[in-house]
């Protein structure tokens, strides 16, 4: 299954007032069964569950043991230049079910540390093609093309090519 990674619009510009430092803020990733629209803007964290805010509205799956509110954070996350070409790299996730978890077909990166607990800027989304549902003992891994890997300089998170 080819997994691509689709910008929010108003991710172009966040970049260039500032919004984000891909070095040292907190990335996070949520997953919601709702298709995100380009025209989305933010994360609103301050209710029980996440919503991604402005067309699309999708609340994130309900927390269960294995997910939690807010989604997983990317660790390690750096943003490298060469020659003019910025990525983001940064460490896998895995989520292992304790309990179901699901119905999710998308997987949304967001700014947990810019803007206030209801404006968390977006940055992007994965769309896996269809609703995936973990049962019990089973994990779901977001990494280079969902392949257990870390996103690396050859496989970023995304990039400005």
């Amino acid at each position: 299954m080819s997994v691509v990674f689709n910008k929010f619009d108003c991710f172009v510009q966040d970049m260039g007032r500032k919004v984000h430092n891909l070095n040292a803020d907190t990335l996070m990733i949520l997953l919601t069964n709702t298709a995100p629209v380009a025209g989305d803007t933010v994360v609103d964290t301050t209710g029980g569950v996440c919503v991604v805010k402005a067309v699309s509205n999708g609340n994130e799956v309900a927390a269960a043991a294995g997910y939690v509110k807010n989604g997983a954070q990317v660790a390690a996350n750096a943003y490298t230049q060469a020659s003019g070409l910025a990525k983001l790299v940064g460490t896998k996730i895995v989520w292992t079910a304790g309990a179901a978890i699901g119905p999710f077909q998308y997987a949304v990166l967001y700014n947990l540390t810019a803007g206030a607990a209801a404006t968390r800027p977006v940055i992007g989304w994965w769309n896996y093609g269809a609703s995936i549902s973990l049962a019990i003992g089973e994990t779901f891994t977001i990494g280079n093309s969902n392949d257990g890997t870390d996103w690396t300089t050859t496989y970023p998170i995304l990039s400005n090519q």
